[in-house]
C-alpha cells in the first residue's frame, strides 16, 4: 500500500489521465477501500484541486476546473512531448499563443530533468522544419482546444461552419480527430445531418457553446483520419493534380508516398495508380522523382511538358557515353 503522499500523487495522475473514474476502479488502482479513496479526495480538495464526484451506480470523480490552474504531473515522454510542442507553437500556425508559448517553455524547462532537457534541445537542433511554399490561414487556440476537448469527450458539436464558396451554414457533428495538413487545421467529424464522414477546415469553424450530448464512438474512415484527409482535402488544396500509372505493387508505392502527397490505388499485383499533385509543376516532378520506379503521365499537359523539358535538361547535363 502506498503512503498517503505517494498515494494522493497517484491518484492526481489517474484523474488527470481520463475524464471520470469510478470510485472502485480508484480503489483497485490504488489498493485501497473505496472509504480511503474519500478520505484522498477530501485531502486533494484541501490542496486546491477540484474534484467533482457523482452518485449513483455510475458515479465516480472527474478532475474539473477551478478558480486557478493546479500544478500538473507529466511523466518523462509527456514532459519531452509538452517541450517540443510549445517550441513548435512558438513558430506556428495557431494565432495568440507565440509568446504564451515561450513563456510556458522557460518555466518548463526550469524543472526539466538535465536527461530530459537533452532530448529537448537535440530535437530542437537536429531537426529543421520546411518553410512552406506559401503561408497558411491561422487558428484561433480557443476554437482549436474546444474541437479538441468535444474530440475527447466524445459530445455532439453545433458550429457555425464558412464554406469555401463564401456560404455559411450550422452543422452539427460528432467530432473524431483533429488533423494538422501542411499549414492547415482540418477536424474530421461524423455529419449528423448528412450521415457520413465529413472534413472541416478549423479556421472557418465557430463553434457555439455549450456542447451537445455524448455520443458513443464509430469506427473511424477509411484509412484513419490522416489519410481520410489526404483523399478529400488534397485534391481541393492542389493547384496541379495528376493521375500516375506506377509500374510496381500499390504497397511498395504507399511506404515511399506521405498520406499528404497523394493516395495510392491498387490494379493488380504489378501496377498500381497515384492521385497526387502539388501547388507547383517542379514540386510535383520531384514527388515523382522520389518515387524511383517506372511510372507513365498522360495528363495533365503542362505537367507531361515539365517532364520533358526535365528530361531534355538532365540529358544535356551528362557527357554522351564513350565509343568503349
Amino acid at each position: 500500500m502506498l503512503e498517503t503522499s505517494a498515494r494522493l500523487l497517484r491518484m492526481l495522475s489517474l484523474l488527470q489521465s481520463r475524464r471520470d473514474w469510478p470510485g472502485a476502479d480508484l480503489a483497485e488502482r490504488l489498493r485501497v477501500s473505496e472509504r480511503t479513496v474519500r478520505r484522498d479526495v477530501d485531502r486533494l480538495r484541501e490542496l486546491g484541486y477540484p474534484v467533482n464526484a457523482t452518485r449513483g451506480t455510475d458515479g465516480g470523480y472527474r478532475l474539473g476546473a477551478g478558480s486557478a490552474m493546479p500544478p500538473l504531473l507529466l511523466d518523462d515522454e509527456e514532459a519531452v512531448a509538452v517541450a517540443v510542442g510549445l517550441r513548435t507553437a512558438a513558430r506556428g500556425a495557431v494565432a495568440g499563443i507565440e509568446e504564451t508559448s515561450v513563456r510556458a517553455l522557460a518555466k518548463l524547462e526550469q524543472v526539466l530533468p538535465s536527461r530530459l532537457r537533452r532530448r529537448v534541445n537535440a530535437l530542437q537542433t537536429y531537426v529543421e522544419p520546411v518553410p512552406a511554399d506559401r503561408p497558411g490561414p491561422t487558428v484561433d487556440a480557443g476554437v482549436l482546444t474546444t474541437l479538441a476537448s468535444a474530440c475527447r469527450d466524445q459530445e455532439r458539436l453545433r458550429f457555425d461552419y464558412r464554406a469555401h464558396d463564401g456560404s455559411s451554414g450550422v452543422r452539427t457533428v460528432e467530432p473524431h480527430r483533429l488533423v494538422s495538413w501542411g499549414r492547415r487545421w482540418y477536424l474530421v467529424a461524423w455529419d449528423v445531418e448528412r450521415e457520413d464522414w465529413r472534413t472541416f477546415r478549423v479556421d472557418r469553424v465557430e463553434p457555439r457553446t455549450p456542447t451537445g450530448p455524448r455520443f458513443p464512438p464509430r469506427d473511424p474512415p477509411e484509412g484513419g483520419a490522416a489519410a481520410y484527409v489526404a483523399r478529400g482535402v488534397s485534391a481541393a488544396a492542389w493547384r496541379h493534380r495528376c493521375r500516375v500509372v506506377v509500374h510496381a505493387a500499390a504497397e511498395v508505392v504507399s511506404e515511399r508516398i506521405n498520406p499528404a502527397v497523394g493516395v495510392v490505388e491498387a490494379v493488380d499485383e504489378r501496377t498500381c495508380v497515384l492521385h497526387t499533385g502539388a501547388d507547383t509543376l517542379h514540386t510535383l516532378a520531384v514527388h515523382l522523382g522520389m518515387l524511383d520506379l517506372d511510372f507513365q503521365v498522360t495528363e495533365p499537359p503542362e505537367l507531361v511538358e515539365h517532364l520533358r523539358a526535365l528530361t531534355a535538361r538532365y540529358a544535356r547535363s551528362t557527357p554522351p557515353p564513350s565509343a568503349d
